[in-house]
């Protein structure tokens, strides 16, 4: 649970003073070479006396993080005032704020506020705001499920929407096209970037807000929950001089992350990484980020000509979607690059057969690939109030166990939101491109083909789902929602 905050977000920050617990004696949190004076005004706010316990900088900012990020939504109904005119919602945000910070009695920016602190608290990937004829919606993504968490008056939308549009610095008059921005803030401490896209929609302008910690930049391969094989074989793709690393899966299920971490291995200033993405989502220092900007002819294929006289050891494509970038890609790792990047595609070795539709030869293909990983996100089951079962003859057969072998349910409670999950972990299937693979390239092999030698000795992602089960990380029924697109799906 968070501390109550009696103390001012303000305050805390600037004096060091963080209120732990309140009762009769209030503990209280002091950062390390804090002025102590401020213990006097402390006190004389709480008006009881204080139990110190000495805190480090990071200790400190952590429970400052925690106490004042999870405040939750403000209150927000249809009473909103119609009457709050543009003037107000066009006041300038500087370039980076903190919204903790901001003291506005302006209801609407008061419900974006606390919107995104919600998010935040709830572990939000994503924020729908979306204007229907009776009513606004308001949805959060979490874990990859979307929740409704707010029904507003239909009335409220257009003020919403130029709110955010004057935070993300877009065209608050122009409704007719789509536009995308970027709103750079903090909130409590954590820095945050949260991309903005808007939509023009029959009843109003649909907006999504997506939420990205630059702290998950930071993210290590060993954290990402990669089995030991996965990652032994994406650890020695990585290490290769040259070739393609190939990352692949649908739109969400943590592609990006997981190259942001392979780079981030990489990334020990002895090399030149160069990246080209569509939209540059985190900013790493050491690496020379280039965005895609179709308006004035910067593509995928542009920018990785461009990239490739710039003396790179190692580029990043955020995707190749087309024959063009393929080309490019594999003419690079001919000459001595390595280069990471995505496909979308169901599986690891339906990444080959794409590239290869896309009008790359299965000799070049079968010379340059190294390592295919694919992956989804599996929703973790909740450690608090998770109940095992055993299992009976059906579910034993979908989850690949012996009858009576215990397998969790959902539970919910106040930890997890009462969704019975808390959080997402990754499933991976890794190929690596031996000889015998590498012929069936070169023969024009289908999936299934490469697959059967690829995963001989297990370890498909429909297979480390049932281990996932298995072990009690998450349900039957979340395996097969996420791998339901996959052809051994049957065998679930």
């Amino acid at each position: 649970m968070s501390a109550p905050q009696t103390l001012a977000y303000a305050f805390a920050k600037k004096h060091g003073v963080i209120l732990l617990a309140l009762d009769e004696v209030a503990q209280v949190g002091l950062r390390e070479g804090a002025d102590s004076a401020a213990l006097i005004e402390t006190r004389r706010a709480l008006r009881r006396p204080l139990q110190i316990l000495p805190l480090s900088r990071p200790e400190f900012e952590q429970r400052l993080s925690q106490a004042y990020g999870s405040a939750g939504l403000s209150a927000a109904d249809d009473s909103l005032d119609e009457s709050v005119g543009l003037d107000s919602l066009a006041e300038n945000l500087p370039a980076t704020a903190d919204l903790l910070d901001v003291v506005d009695d302006a209801p609407i920016i008061r419900l974006i506020n606390g919107l995104i602190a919600e998010a935040v608290r709830q572990g939000a990937s994503d924020i729908h705001i979306e204007p229907f004829e009776t009513a606004l919606v308001v949805r959060l993504r979490v874990d990859g499920i979307l929740k409704e968490v707010l029904s507003l008056s239909h009335r409220l939308a257009p003020l919403l929407v130029s709110r955010v549009k004057v935070m993300a610095r877009l065209d608050i008059a122009e409704k007719r096209i789509p536009q995308d921005g970027r709103i750079s803030l903090t909130l409590g401490g954590r820095s945050l970037d949260v991309r903005v896209s808007t939509l023009p929609a029959r009843a109003g302008e649909r907006l999504v807000m997506r939420i990205l910690h630059q702290d998950q930049a930071a993210l290590g391969l060993e954290e990402l929950g990669f089995s030991a094989r996965a990652l032994e074989v994406y650890r020695n793709g990585l290490r290769e001089p040259n070739g393609i690393v190939l990352v692949t899966g649908p739109t969400g299920s943590g592609k990006t992350t997981s190259l942001y971490a392979g780079l981030s291995m990489l990334n020990d200033a002895t090399r030149n990484i160069l990246t080209i993405e569509d939209p540059v989502e985190y900013a790493i220092k050491g690496l020379g980020q280039t965005q895609v900007n179709t308006k004035v002819g910067m593509t995928f294929a542009a920018g990785l000509r461009a990239i490739l006289r710039q003396d790179p050891d190692i580029v990043m494509v955020g995707e190749i979607r087309d024959g063009e970038t393929a080309q490019i890609a594999v003419q690079a790792s001919l000459t001595g690059h390595l280069v990471l990047s995505t496909v979308h595609t169901n599986n690891a070795a339906g990444a080959i057969t794409r590239l290869r539709d896309m009008g790359v030869e299965p000799f070049l293909l079968a010379a340059t690939i190294r390592v295919v990983i694919a992956q989804r996100l599996v929703r973790r089951l909740c450690p608090v109030c998770r109940r095992a079962e055993p299992a009976d003859a059906a579910a034993a057969s979908l989850a690949g166990v012996p009858v009576g072998h215990p397998l969790y349910r959902t539970v919910g409670c106040d930890e997890c939101g009462h969704s019975g999950f808390a959080g997402r972990i990754g499933v991976y299937e890794a190929i690596r491109i031996d000889d015998r693979i590498r012929r069936l390239i070169s023969e024009m092999a289908d999936e299934d083909a490469i697959s059967a030698v690829a995963f001989e000795r297990g370890g498909t992602l429909a297979q480390e789902v049932h281990r996932y089960v298995a072990e009690g990380l998450t349900t039957v029924e979340e395996a097969i929602r996420v791998t339901r697109q996959e052809k051994s799906h049957v065998d679930i």
